[in-house]
């Protein structure tokens, strides 16, 4: 099992930049990137809060499930 991490799909159809998005949430661009590139370990309720409103999108635009992977 494995949860996919959509964010660079979201930043694009906003047609947002990293450093955009970063400004916006208040994360580093270094943290965005493990995120975007699905290297992350975890994502915090709070960090998911903040890309979502700030790409006016849903959790579940960005996190998804896929069996055995």
């Amino acid at each position: 099992m494995a949860i996919i991490i959509n964010l660079d799909v979201m930043m694009a159809k906003r047609k947002m930049s990293l450093n955009e998005l970063s400004e916006r949430v208040g994360i580093t661009l270094s943290n965005l990137s493990i995120l975007k590139n699905g290297r992350a370990k975890a994502v915090r309720i709070e960090t998911l809060n903040a890309i979502c409103k700030a790409l006016d999108c849903q959790p579940g635009d960005i996190l998804e499930y896929r069996e055995g992977e």
